[in-house]
């Protein structure tokens, strides 16, 4: 992992919220061993269900700096410039949705998230958020709070290096294991088992055999959410993938 950091930035956000118009009101990375944090005014409120989840009001940022007017922005965006560095988050499309709102592009990343889910060929975990995943997988990061930028992306880094370490053990071409993560990021997620619903619990390619029609008429009600605009191109592609 040494001869990795150069190439890596660990980065989290926490916003105003999680619809299309919500923007960022923190960011924390880690590049090359040094960590950044910092809050900011968001151009709208955090709404409540942010604060429930991250304990941050709008009181705590109203006296802070617009992230666009910042040098923390200037900052991360030079490093991101560099088209050579990899960036990684944990469900990172969120991530780099938010960043893009702010003016920043990001060339390559990893999305931890797909990772776990590719390497759990047994379906072993229940879920796959950043918060279950460190207590499912005994990340030892101390007594940090959880939802806060910063404490979320030591969490991160603990993950993506246990990750990491699995799949080195894993391939026969140990020079080309962040290349993999990048492809696997790219790609939609095989979903192994149900966490909704009648099959809750149970194993997609199991469900396939025994109740086919079940996967036919799910993947009927992601098809018409998707001409809605809320597209889960994860279940869209699992559900194909069985039924094929």
């Amino acid at each position: 992992m040494k001869n990795l950091v150069k190439k890596i930035i660990f980065l989290d956000t926490e916003t105003t919220g999680v619809n299309t118009e919500d923007r960022l009101f923190q960011v924390a990375y880690d590049f090359n061993g040094h960590q950044e944090s910092e809050l900011f005014l968001p151009p709208l409120p955090i709404c409540i269900e942010a604060s429930e989840t991250t304990h941050y009001t709008n009181e705590d940022v109203k006296d802070k700096q617009p992230f666009l007017e910042s040098t923390f922005k200037n900052k991360l965006k030079e490093i991101l410039s560099n088209n050579e560095i990899i960036f990684i988050a944990h469900n990172a499309k969120f991530d780099i949705e938010m960043l893009k709102k702010e003016g920043i592009e990001v060339f390559s990343f990893i999305d931890t998230l797909k990772i776990a889910q590719y390497l759990d060929c047994d379906a072993k975990l229940n879920a796959y958020r950043l918060q279950y995943l460190r207590y499912a997988l005994k990340l030892d990061v101390g007594k940090i709070p959880a939802h806060d930028a910063l404490g979320d992306v030591i969490v991160l880094k603990a993950l993506f290096e246990r990750l990491y370490t699995k799949m080195s053990s894993q391939t026969t071409n140990p020079n080309n294991i962040l290349n993999e993560m990048i492809e696997i990021s790219l790609k939609p997620t095989l979903i192994k088992k149900f966490t909704f619903g009648k099959h809750i619990g149970e194993l997609v390619e199991t469900i396939a055999q025994k109740d086919k029609g079940y996967l036919e008429w799910l993947l009927k009600q992601k098809h018409q959410q998707a001409a809605e605009g809320d597209i889960d191109e994860n279940w869209i592609f699992t559900l194909k993938t069985y039924l094929d």
